[in-house]
């Protein structure tokens, strides 16, 4: 018998890709073939060419928010797209394809339901998003990973898995985190604005950094994103330039392994993108949750408001985001160690380890 085929789709943010990638792992586990649906512009396919799967390039972009020339031409641009995937559909005949909702997912699942292709959609968000929403009554299956997105979703086969995380999460010790990264056993800060930055977040950041090396004994691990990482440097080098010998901070553009990362840490300060909550919660850290303001429908208020209401994060506004007011929040997280153990474990307990397998097996019966 030839191996079952699956297209996966995804893309733009790591909050679309790492998913998709975690779900195209346990396929290409279990012996199916892989094809890698994605904008060859964007960070899915580094990711994907790394892995070794084969992509299918489409060109596509986020559409336009408002009428006009530029709608217009993303149409024909869509309609491009969904010529091209319903090509590699007619080509490489997969049996099931499975998208992670976002611009980059919508050709291939639009060229599926054109040919009566069954498709299974995954939507990371508390607030599903504009594909998900158009798209789920036409999917075989949909997978959600809160709750609170099943009432704005119609389909009849809808099905709360959380969101694919790394399977390392699970086995990872915060000890061999630590050693890993070359600390050792003192509280530990991450600082991450996903995997583009989070400018607001850093310059926040940065005015604080030597007060919480120095003052608090803080180890602090901050990822700048790299379209920011050189800004950073630079305000540093005016604040506080012996940062380079400070053995306390590890400064990076970008972490190809955030398991690790966050294993090691005992708070977070982030944006409040689905994958990053999923990710926060299965290595229980408590959280700082800021919110990029200009999310789609608004979507990361809705999960951080969600983690808030859950007791397993603090919240701050990106208008409120200075050195003032981060400050205070973290340094309540080390002034009460029993405030910290509780928000570690309401999100350890949000964790759903098994969303990948879940969603593989919900694959396999379509």
């Amino acid at each position: 018998m030839s191996k079952k085929r699956f297209f996966i789709t995804g893309g733009g943010t790591g909050g679309h890709i790492y998913p998709a990638i975690a779900v195209a792992d346990e396929l290409a586990d279990r012996g199916k073939e892989i094809f890698y649906v994605g904008n060859p512009k964007n960070l899915e396919f580094d990711i994907v060419l790394q892995k070794g799967y084969k992509f299918l390039p489409v060109n596509i972009e986020g559409m336009p928010r408002q009428l006009g020339l530029s709608l217009v031409k993303w149409g024909f641009r869509l309609l491009a797209a969904v010529i091209k995937s319903a090509y590699y559909i007619f080509k490489f005949k997969p049996d099931v394809i499975f998208g992670t909702g976002g611009y980059v997912s919508a050709p291939a699942m639009i060229a599926a339901k054109i040919l009566n292709k069954p498709f299974m959609m995954h939507d990371c968000d508390a607030q599903p998003g504009l594909v998900t929403r158009k798209l789920a009554p036409y999917a075989s299956v949909v997978s959600v990973a809160f709750d609170s997105a099943c009432n704005l979703i119609h389909n009849k086969h809808v099905f709360v898995n959380g969101n694919p995380i790394r399977s390392k999460f699970k086995t990872l010790s915060k000890e061999f985190a630590r050693k890993d990264l070359g600390l050792d056993d003192r509280l530990t800060l991450c600082i991450m604005g996903g995997s583009q930055g989070a400018r607001t977040i850093n310059d926040a950041a940065v005015a604080l950094l030597k007060r919480l090396s120095k003052e608090d004994n803080l180890q602090i691990i901050f990822q700048t994103g790299k379209k920011n990482f050189e800004r950073v440097i630079e305000q540093l080098m005016r604040i506080y330039p012996e940062y380079e010998a400070d053995r306390n901070l590890i400064i990076r553009p970008y972490f190809e392994d955030m398991v690790t990362v966050l294993k090691a840490s005992d708070i977070a300060v982030s944006r409040a993108g689905s994958l990053s909550i999923s990710e926060i919660e299965a290595a229980g850290v408590a959280s700082v949750l800021i919110p990029y303001p200009h999310a789609a429908a608004d979507h990361q208020r809705k999960n951080a408001k969600y983690m808030l209401e859950k007791g397993a994060s603090l919240y701050l506004e990106d208008s409120d985001t200075d050195e003032s007011h981060l400050g205070s929040l973290i340094e309540e997280l080390i002034r009460t160690p029993d405030k910290l153990h509780e928000l570690q474990t309401n999100a350890n307990k949000l964790a759903k380890y098994d969303g990948v397998e879940r969603i593989v097996e919900q694959l396999e019966n379509i």
